[in-house]
């Protein structure tokens, strides 16, 4: 007990003896935290989850056994418990990554580049993750991108010029439904997604395999075509767009809203070059990024549409732009894509 607040329940899973140790030692060193249980494998896992009922989960998905993406999908379906994913950061440990974020996982912790180990000293990386999982109450689980009709295709009379959409935690998931009923030929959409630029690339990918459209990584002076999503490419640059014929632009800078890429500078953006033409969409998210630039969108005569609490992993940056009224429409995960292609939906 800290203060008058309970300490930070966690559950590790990890078949590393000793990254056990050393993700222990280094979370219980924080005095807000404590470790119930350390697993070595999935089946011990199960049985520490369902009898200790931790606040968090830190799972390492390479792991003997059961596949940790299976074990992710089983915790996420019958008891949804905030996960983070401590993973390698090869090809294989971020294209493994990226799966478990589009599975539910709340947010990713890498290891070491080099010799896949945790760092000697993350400077309270890792804790601060734990605390902002701690926060998250899951709702209603949205849909499966299979569960999804795509409806968006007979919704295209009023056209966008451009879609752009801005997600934190809990984006993964929500962005692989939400893209999963877009239409193959849809207009240029762009997203700033907030995630460690060495998972960005793994997270296209994924998301490119199970929707319509092409999902690509944001390059600088990109022109925008339809059919074509854009992700912000790392955590070192701004996205924006400009130019009259649209493409992409990446500037270094200053973090915005306390993130760079920054949803706020992405969305001022498409309001000063689209304006009215474009649709604004914020989703799950801690803090409150996005919210003044929808504002901005909306004010320019944009569609702006927010995720509804029930289906938000976090509702804050959805929360901090509906308390602006920066939202014209306030929608499920499994909606926003109709509404996005139709203001009278």
């Amino acid at each position: 007990m800290i203060g008058e607040h309970p300490a930070i329940r966690v559950v590790i899973v990890e078949d590393s003896p000793t990254m056990r140790a050393i993700l222990k030692t280094r979370l219980e060193r924080e005095g807000d935290i404590v470790v119930v249980g350390a697993a070595a494998d999935a089946a011990q896992g199960r049985t520490m989850i369902r009898e200790l009922d931790p606040d968090v989960i830190t799972l390492d998905v390479e792991m003997p056994g059961m596949n940790g993406l299976d074990f992710l999908e089983k915790i996420m379906a019958l008891r949804p418990t905030p996960v983070i994913i401590v993973s390698g950061s090869t090809q294989k440990g971020t294209e493994t990554t990226a799966r478990a974020l589009a599975l539910g996982a709340v947010n990713c912790y890498a290891k070491s580049e080099r010799s896949g180990s945790l760092p000697f000293d993350d400077g309270g990386i890792l804790a601060n993750l734990i605390r902002e999982a701690a926060k998250v109450k899951f709702g209603e689980r949205a849909p499966t991108t299979q569960r999804i009709a795509n409806e968006a295709r007979s919704l295209l009379a009023e056209r966008p010029r451009l879609i752009a959409i801005g997600s934190s935690t809990g984006g993964v998931e929500a962005l692989q439904i939400l893209l999963g009923g877009f239409p193959v030929d849809c207009p240029p959409t762009l997203i700033v997604q907030h995630i460690a630029g060495r998972f960005a690339p793994a997270v296209a990918r994924t998301l490119d395999q199970s929707c319509a459209p092409r999902i690509v990584l944001a390059e600088p002076d990109l022109p925008l075509r339809d059919g074509h999503v854009y992700l912000a490419p790392g955590d070192d640059r701004h996205l924006t767009v400009s130019g009259q014929a649209l493409s992409c632009r990446l500037r270094e800078g200053e973090r915005v809203s306390g993130h760079m890429p920054s949803v706020d500078v992405l969305f001022h953006s498409v309001a000063k070059a689209v304006g009215a033409r474009a649709v604004g969409i914020l989703l799950t998210g801690m803090g409150s990024d996005g919210a003044q630039g929808l504002l901005a969108m909306a004010q320019a005569g944009a569609h702006t549409i927010a995720q509804d609490e029930a289906t938000s992993t976090v509702f804050g940056m959805p929360r901090a732009a509906i308390s602006l009224g920066a939202a014209s429409v306030i929608a499920p995960i499994g909606q926003i894509a109709r509404h996005a292609f139709s203001k009278a939906a």
